[in-house]
């Protein structure tokens, strides 16, 4: 998803008001908001699969996985709409009275052609610094390839790729799927385009 800037900067009280009213989505980045547009089908449907996969992989452990619909921080003066957000803390359950994730463990992004520049930028420049974040992956449209990143306790140093025929595991959450699976029902090739 892309986002298009507001010219008025707001609070976080402002937004988070916004955002309860609005029928479209806004990034809160230091005072500034970022209206979202949508996706393909082909990225939402593997938003929806990887959505479905971990909350079967997470069962009714402490772990939820939620989908763009709630708004993750990232620190206190930025707040993103990951394609899917997994938490593992006690104050991240679901409840019908919150609508951000504040202690994200594992951040996925479905990338397209308006997104990736932002995924793999300025998102994951804040992603590295939210402190409870363990992993961030990054699914491709392009064809099937998947990028995760780990956090270890020199930083953000190991970096693992996957092809359609793996399994991808995503340590922080203790979750396992192939590959393949994430792609079900899309149209997107194996192998890059010739």
């Amino acid at each position: 998803m892309v986002a298009n800037q507001y010219a008025d900067r707001m609070t976080i009280a402002e937004w988070r008001e916004r955002e309860r009213t609005s029928d479209v989505r806004h990034e809160f980045i230091d005072g500034c908001v970022y209206a979202m547009a949508g996706g393909s089908r082909a990225h939402s449907r593997i938003a929806t699969n990887v959505t479905s996969l971990l909350d079967a992989a997470l069962g009714d452990g402490p772990c939820i996985a939620y989908n763009s619909d709630l708004a993750t921080r990232v620190s206190e003066t930025r707040y993103t709409y990951a394609d899917v957000v997994v938490s593992c803390s006690a104050c991240d359950q679901a409840t019908l009275n919150e609508s951000e994730v504040v202690e994200p463990r594992l951040v996925l992004e479905v990338l397209s052609d308006s997104s990736e520049y932002k995924d793999r930028g300025r998102k994951w420049d804040d992603y590295r610094k939210c402190p409870s974040l363990q992993e961030y992956v990054l699914i491709g449209t392009k064809y099937q390839r998947v990028e995760v990143y780990r956090r270890t306790v020199e930083g953000w140093g190991l970096f693992q790729f996957y092809g359609p025929d793996d399994e991808l595991e995503l340590a922080s959450v203790s979750a396992r799927f192939p590959v393949s699976a994430l792609y079900r029902r899309t149209d997107v090739p194996k192998t890059p385009p010739e």
